[in-house]
């Protein structure tokens, strides 16, 4: 008997477009003979829609009048509401897999949704879906760890009020350059990088308009690289993946529009102890925070001293073309359908 599995995507993120793509993949993912799929777009501006299959994800189409769709929290009833000439259609739904990147998404709003409704979803729960997303929260959590991070400064001030105070701050513990990012937003939305007091000032103004809690780092020069885990009570990591930003760094645009970016999977040059190393770091950071199903765990490999640094965790990664994870998994012989069937089994493990 076959699954009715919903695939949630868009949101009202900044990575509203990734996550568009994102969903398209994974859709195509879901293996027809398993599965009957229920596509739910959510509109930027927050409204939920049913999406007339993939294409109308593709072509956009699925934004303009489709019906209301919306999950019901009420567990007497797991499904979701479609809204029909004034009336409701209950539609019983046994798996989510939420392709929502970013701000509410990401961040355990619409997973504490999911857990009322008593569905099985994949990926983290609340707590790590929020302990991951906010990029401060985690540094606190990976600090009892004794993994090395970039040293970093704070600002998480509701406006710019405390912006000289920040600059102060940063200069005296960090120096220049730095990187800034809003504590919660992803795809590298709103990071900078500051090489003087007022690019480090205009930076921590463009990370605000993401977020109000800004994260100041200093400025590990190295390897960029990647790995993906997967799992619920047994973790399982990939080999590691190493970004080539085409750009100064791997901002939004060197990640989505930039051709000449390239991402190598195990690259060589790295020394087998520390490719270890990344592997079993990534799986503790995601027990740390509590991860669930899974997670692509970002760090850097310093240039002078090849030591491992721990740079930030995604729990719902990007699934596009370009994308490590699937490419990470992948290249552990989990083909993309392997991949999604994989997923759904740790939702039902939950």
């Amino acid at each position: 008997m076959k699954r009715k599995a919903a695939v949630i995507f868009g949101g009202m993120s900044s990575e509203h477009e990734v996550s568009c793509v994102s969903a398209i993949n994974v859709a195509s993912g879901f293996r027809k003979e398993k599965y009957d799929l229920v596509l739910i777009g959510i509109t930027k501006e927050g409204k939920w829609l049913l999406a007339d299959g993939i294409e109308s994800i593709r072509d956009g189409s699925w934004k303009k009048g489709g019906a209301t769709a919306v999950i019901s929290p009420d567990r007497s009833r797991p499904g979701i509401l479609v809204l029909k000439d004034d009336s409701y259609e209950y539609i019983k739904i046994d798996v989510i897999f939420p392709v929502l990147h970013g701000k509410y998404g990401e961040d355990g709003a619409i997973q504490g949704l999911i857990e009322l409704s008593g569905i099985p979803y994949v990926g983290c729960g609340v707590l790590g879906s929020a302990v991951a997303m906010d990029k401060i929260s985690t540094k606190i959590f990976v600090e009892r760890l004794g993994i090395r991070q970039a040293n970093y400064v704070t600002d998480i001030a509701r406006d710019t009020g405390a912006l000289e105070a920040t600059v102060r701050e940063a200069e005296e513990k960090l120096g220049y350059p730095v990187f800034v990012k809003p504590a919660n937003a992803g795809s590298s939305c709103g990071v900078s990088k500051a090489c003087d007091r007022e690019q480090l000032k205009e930076a921590v103004r463009l990370a605000k308009e993401f977020d109000a809690r800004v994260l100041i780092e200093e400025m590990i020069v190295g390897h960029e690289v990647e790995c993906a885990v997967l799992g619920g009570a047994e973790v399982s990591a990939t080999r590691i993946g190493e970004v080539l930003a085409a750009a100064e760094f791997y901002d939004y645009e060197a990640k989505y529009h930039n051709a000449q970016s390239k991402t190598v999977i195990d690259p060589a040059g790295i020394p087998v102890s520390v490719k270890e190393e990344v592997r079993a770091d990534a799986v503790a950071i995601f027990n740390a925070v509590s991860g669930f199903g899974l997670s692509r765990v970002d760090f850097f490999i310093e240039k002078e001293t090849n030591e491992v640094v721990f740079n930030e965790i995604n729990t719902i990664p990007g699934f596009t073309n370009i994308s490590m994870y699937p490419m990470l998994w992948k290249d552990m012989g989990l083909a993309r359908e392997d991949l999604i069937d994989r997923l759904i089994e740790t939702a039902f493990e939950r």
